[in-house]
């Protein structure tokens, strides 16, 4: 795609995400109450976008919760303060291989297989604006665990979302990612002027450096609308870049503990710093109505609701 600074950008929080962060900073939100509050506070900095995973509210591990998801949903679009909802349809597809000599069965601790209808039960009572599709099995950091997304799955979530009318964010962290990304364009199981999430850093993903981040522009469709981020201390960094290149931006503490060097941030703090990067650089954060009409996003009730 032609590389040219976006002089219009949204800003989307990752609020908490479901990486095992909860233990390292007090401000990872764990109970729902928490997690919508923190959200708000992002949407008042200027976040015009929230995306959002769920936590046992006791132990802060990651859950996949009807009921968390809901009242998550319900405390956000309550709020005083308008933000588009983006909801992680990420969880599901986790597993954790035995030792290198007896990889089966897998391990129960952190083992994560259900089905595509499952995985989504929650985006179809919730009906969020936006929600991600993480489009490609990887290999994380840890030894023996793999987030699995197979094209199968993808094809039968990413019709799902289709459906009901919820933007699919495709999460794309390598450029095969962004490959079937395509096909499922031209397949028709997603609709043409998709949105992008390009994730930098993520072992072992695409590496955060310039010349990797800018082969993942390239193959973005010049008609696609993209953002990106990076991990920890490169999270300002590429807020900066993503913008020349043409892109938005994300922060939050789902990717990022820090605002500086021993000191922990809060996620409307981040969100505060991208905005005045992104201002500084002289392009206009927009707000979460204009984001809709450049999505194509409808603000709904949940199902039922």
């Amino acid at each position: 795609m032609p590389l040219e600074m976006n002089r219009e950008v949204f800003i989307t929080c990752a609020v908490t995400g479901s990486g095992s962060t909860q233990d390292r900073s007090p401000h990872v939100p764990r109970s729902p109450k928490e997690i919508a509050e923190s959200a708000i506070a992002a949407a008042k900095a200027g976040a015009a976008i929230v995306h959002c995973h769920v936590r046992d509210p006791e132990t802060g591990a990651p859950s996949r919760r009807l009921d968390l998801y809901r009242e998550v949903t319900e405390r956000i679009r309550d709020a005083e303060v308008d933000v588009v909802l983006n909801l992680t349809a990420g969880m599901g597809g986790d597993m954790v291989f035995g030792d290198t000599e007896n990889p089966l069965p897998l391990k129960e601790a952190g083992t994560d297989m259900v089905g595509a209808t499952e995985r989504m039960a929650h985006v179809a009572e919730c009906l969020p604006e936006i929600c991600t599709l993480d489009c490609g099995t990887m290999n994380f950091a840890e030894a023996d665990y793999v987030m699995t997304n197979t094209p199968g799955m993808l094809r039968a979530m990413g019709q799902m979302m289709t459906d009901l009318g919820v933007k699919p964010e495709i999460e794309a962290f390598d450029t095969g990612h962004l490959w079937f990304a395509k096909e499922l364009v031209k397949e028709g199981v997603l609709e043409p002027k998709a949105l992008v999430q390009l994730c930098m850093g993520v072992p072992w993903g695409a590496p955060d450096d310039l010349n990797t981040f800018m082969a993942m522009v390239n193959n973005v469709p010049s008609d696609w609308t993209f953002s990106a981020f990076a991990l920890g201390r490169n999270q300002m960094a590429y807020a900066a870049q993503s913008v020349l290149a043409g892109g938005n931006v994300r922060v939050g503490l789902e990717d990022n503990l820090w605002l500086g060097k021993g000191v922990l941030a809060e996620n409307w703090q981040l969100v505060e710093r991208a905005n005045t990067i992104v201002s500084n650089m002289g392009a206009r954060v927009i707000g979460p109505q204009e984001v809709r009409e450049k999505l194509g996003l409808t603000k709904r009730a949940p199902a039922g609701g």
